[in-house]
């Protein structure tokens, strides 16, 4: 069951949808910076923009399911006193957004939010990858969080970023939670079910999209 939290990401999530689908705000500005897209990212051929619009979607779409998978694994972990409150940091970014992102409206507003949640995610699940060695969340959004910088732009996507590292800074203290017995025991379960069944993937969210990114000589 989803929590109310989610619950309300989700009505967002809807609301600023119809609003798309009303007034196409955000395909008109994704229209309009087109050739602003980086060359390393690959769209089909065939209406590109809408392509684009999809994947800023669904990247949006992902991050109440995420926040679900961080909170249960953690509790498993017991390390929900170091993830909670970036958890919660990333919850208030759609329920409460800060003031940098305010003046965009609809999808537009929320690409910045869901960015700012997935970054604060990747953060705190590359921690838990270093200690555990399986992540957190279960898709990896490296390369999915590369391409929507891309697309808010430079220098606000930086100033979102900093933002991030602000919000980590002022929670992230309680470390300890990596060094217990049940965190420990918890990653000799998960291993232990490893060695018994076929490894789980841990697929990119960019194979469920319909855009790539070319890596090489790759700067964004």
């Amino acid at each position: 069951m989803q929590s109310m939290k989610a619950t309300a990401i989700g009505k967002t999530i809807e609301l600023a949808r119809k609003h798309e689908q009303q007034t196409g705000h955000l395909r008109q500005r994704l229209d309009q910076q087109f050739d602003r897209v980086h060359m390393a990212i690959q769209l089909p051929q065939k209406d590109a923009t809408a392509s684009l619009l999809q994947f800023v979607i669904a990247y949006i779409d992902y991050v109440p399911e995420f926040l679900e998978v961080a909170r249960t694994t953690s509790l498993e972990a017991h390390i929900e006193d170091h993830t909670t409150p970036c958890l919660n940091i990333a919850e208030a970014y759609f329920l409460k957004p800060p003031e940098v992102v305010q003046g965009h409206i609809g999808l537009d507003e929320l690409m910045d939010e869901a960015y700012l949640a997935h970054r604060l995610m990747e953060e705190v699940n590359d921690r838990f990858m270093v200690s555990a060695g399986i992540p957190l969340i279960p898709m990896d959004t490296t390369l999915s969080n590369l391409v929507i910088h891309n697309l808010i732009g430079e220098p606000f996507a930086n100033e979102l970023d900093e933002a991030v590292h602000y919000s980590l800074e002022r929670v992230t203290r309680n470390l300890g939670v990596y060094e217990s017995s049940p965190f420990f025991d918890y990653v000799e379960r998960q291993q232990q079910r490893l060695l018994n069944t076929d490894p789980d993937p841990w697929p990119c969210m960019m194979d469920h999209l319909s855009i790539k990114l070319q890596l090489a000589g790759l700067s964004l």
